[in-house]
């Protein structure tokens, strides 16, 4: 195997493929890239059997060559080493050539590394061709939907069907519900395809999907009952999909709510996070004191003193009315709104609250309070 590459190109490919590449891998050999140089170009295939990606270096992009000097073969080198080695030098491209199968040094004429790599043989065998039910989606509807979801997803292990965003696809539309059962976050938007597929994947692979659309006008996604894979350009990721059945969330957003404050977003987040300096204790802990006159955000800490403020710009719907939140949970929820004002509907002092962009129904946001005593 032997190809000279354009630098920048390679190292564009070398850090999506990175992606799939464990920090702490059971499985050594999937430390490394797995190269293939054949007639179509440069593959580069990663994987933590988890996820999986394919992307390739082509021959030629618009009329400009890429890739020169080439003989057909494969092998496995260090992902980090390669990836640091392509970031680092300063040549504009680079020589990569494996030697007696064992050793394959890179140059870009200045510097020169001799890197251990590994037979390609050696690689365990992935199915990276896209199979089941196929969806084209534009790149900025996916990204809006995953923006606007994703964060509402638990981080912890001890329920992995809560680490998923729930996609529901039928009826000309995709809904995509993330939940870590003291939020949720629900975003509808319609779609021009007759498909239907339900399918709980990782928030953060959809994260890192869409963290690689910049430069991309649509994905297809295809899903089967293990997995779903995303195609754009020339590039594939492959994720399983987390097992078991998503909550059933459905009945639990009201349909209607017993007092509401609309409020200015910019205002309302400033406030929240000026007030949040002095809420160390449990859970990040803010309280809103509300009433048609006026509305109050404050915080307590027996550590280390109290802090409030009253908004300027608001209007508030009913009886005078306290609740306590976590502050970081209405400010994600507050972002992801995209609002210019804020619709806050709430139930009662113990029961979930609806945050909402009034001119956009497509998206429905809860959260819990917190009880104080």
């Amino acid at each position: 195997m032997k190809f000279t590459v354009l630098r920048e190109e390679l190292l564009k490919n070398l850090q999506i493929a990175s992606r799939a590449i464990a920090a702490k891998n059971p499985i050594p050999v999937l430390a490394n890239f797995k190269l293939v140089m054949n007639e179509k170009g440069l593959t580069i295939l990663s994987s933590n059997n988890e996820l999986s990606i394919v992307t390739r270096v082509p021959m030629v992009i618009q009329g400009k060559t890429i890739l020169s000097d080439i003989e057909e073969g494969g092998t496995l080198v260090n992902a980090k080493l390669f990836t640091d080695i392509a970031r680092k030098v300063e040549g504009e491209s680079l020589t990569v050539e494996l030697f007696d199968g064992t050793v394959v040094h890179v140059s870009d004429g200045r510097s020169t590394y001799k890197l251990n790599s590994v037979k390609v043989e050696e690689y365990p065998e992935l199915d990276v061709d896209a199979a089941g039910v196929r969806l084209d989606i534009a790149s900025k509807v996916l990204k809006k939907v995953v923006e606007q979801t994703a964060f509402a997803a638990s981080t912890k292990e001890q329920r992995p069907i809560m680490t998923a965003v729930n996609l529901d696809v039928g009826e000309g539309k995709l809904v995509a519900t993330a939940t870590d059962s003291a939020r949720l976050s629900r975003k509808e938007v319609v779609i021009d395809s007759p498909v239907k597929f339900t399918a709980n994947v990782p928030a953060k692979t959809l994260v890192d999907v869409v963290g690689l659309l910049d430069n991309e006008d649509q994905v297809t996604l295809s899903t089967t009952d293990k997995r779903i894979t995303f195609e754009f350009g020339t590039t594939m990721l492959i994720s399983r999909l987390v097992g078991g059945e998503y909550p059933n969330t459905a009945n639990i957003i009201p349909k209607t709510t017993n007092f509401a404050l609309v409020a200015n977003a910019k205002e309302l987040m400033a406030a929240l996070e000026r007030v949040a300096l002095l809420s160390v204790e449990r859970e990040n802990v803010i309280k809103f004191t509300l009433s048609e006159t006026s509305v109050e955000v404050s915080s307590k800490s027996a550590q280390v003193g109290s802090a409030s403020e009253a908004l300027t710009h608001f209007s508030f719907n009913g009886d005078k009315f306290e609740i306590s939140f976590n502050a970081g949970y209405l400010m994600e929820a507050i972002r992801a709104a995209d609002a210019e004002d804020v619709k806050i509907g709430f139930l009662g002092e113990m029961r979930p609250f609806v945050i909402k962009n009034d001119k956009d129904d497509s998206l429905v946001q809860l959260a819990t309070p917190v009880r104080t005593y």
